[in-house]
């Protein structure tokens, strides 16, 4: 039972790590270059980042379906360099986990960065330093309370995704069965028990998340 009980937990984990880290990364530099950006069509790049965010998961796992499918020029390059389909894969449950948070994390490194004040960066670009420098030790640094608060949001977000890691990456025990499909199952085969401790754990992780975060705003 305690294998049973651990190994979607294990899994979700592993899948919020990656997924978070990988998200972090594009949130960060897609909120910082929009942040600071003006250009035509920019209203309409900012809703295609933000749609997964109000898509009914359902929709999201369709797309990736289609996108990345057997039948799609990406779904065949991916099956002819790694000679399998990304579909049901650990790797599914990676990306959809990715699709569904990014938006989280995207929000809110704009939102810091638009905090930030640009005299102190325009005062470090005149003593010399390039663009990267600039990110990297003023604008995430100052920016630092909303990216920390957008990558909590963000892993809890993937922790807890469901109906597209349903529908794209399935529900393969040890493979990409995750703590809310395992629960899923366990109500449809009416095993309370398995449903509650699961139900449990994922609260209080996520507690812990939002809590941590919390203390840090104050």
């Amino acid at each position: 039972m305690a294998e049973e009980f651990f190994a979607p937990i294990k899994l979700s984990l592993e899948i919020s790590i990656v997924s978070g880290i990988i998200v972090v990364i594009l949130g960060t530099l897609a909120g910082h270059f929009l942040a600071v950006r003006k250009f035509k069509g920019k209203a309409i790049v900012e809703t295609l980042l933000m749609l997964p965010l109000v898509l009914p998961p359902s929709v999201v796992g369709f797309i990736l379906i289609v996108v990345f499918g057997k039948q799609s020029f990406l779904g065949k390059a991916i099956e002819w360099i790694f000679h399998q389909p990304i579909i049901f894969t650990w790797w599914a449950a990676v990306i959809a986990a990715i699709i569904v948070a990014f938006p989280l994390m995207y929000q809110s490194a704009k939102t810091g960065f638009q905090g930030v004040d640009h005299e102190i960066e325009d005062a470090a670009r005149v003593d010399g330093a390039g663009k990267w420098r600039v990110l990297f030790f003023i604008s995430i640094p100052l920016a630092s309370k909303s990216l920390m608060t957008g990558a909590v949001l963000s892993f809890a977000r993937a922790l807890g995704e469901f109906g597209a890691t349903l529908m794209f990456a399935g529900n393969i025990p040890g493979v990409t069965q995750t703590v809310p499909t395992a629960i899923y199952v366990a109500i449809d085969s009416n095993n309370m028990t398995m449903a509650w401790l699961w139900v449990i754990s994922i609260i209080v992780i996520s507690f812990i998340m939002l809590f941590v975060v919390q203390l840090k705003q104050k």
